[in-house]
């Protein structure tokens, strides 16, 4: 498995993920938003796993700070360039991706699912 886990190192969510993957033994590549985004091919086979609304953090600080529920904007374009506006922690498996907290499905990838 090659397992990615998006997110920033202040997520709680993010690190409750990373924990969850090393206790069960299985290797992970962190990549934090903070620091770096996601590359376009990345987040278009996160979208395509998981439709592009599942993906905002609509209730986010960033997003309220930045005004965008009452914008009209490209949702796709800004989540590209602002990645502090997913939803995290993302984790990526291949084609397969989650938002959030998503132990069932790890479960499942784990076990060959």
């Amino acid at each position: 498995m090659n397992i990615q886990i998006f997110g920033t190192k202040k997520c709680a969510e993010t690190r409750k993920a990373e924990r969850w993957f090393k206790e069960h033994g299985q290797k992970f590549q962190f990549i934090d938003l903070a620091e770096k985004g996601i590359s376009p091919g990345e987040f278009r086979s996160i979208e395509t796993a998981l439709g592009l609304e599942a993906l905002v953090d609509k209730e986010g600080k960033r997003y309220r700070e930045r005004g965008l529920s009452h914008m009209e904007i490209d949702i796709r374009e800004e989540l590209i360039l602002d990645p502090l506006l997913l939803l995290t922690p993302l984790v990526r498996e291949g084609r397969r991706a989650t938002v959030g907290l998503a132990i069932r499905t790890w479960e499942a990838w784990i076990r060959g699912k």
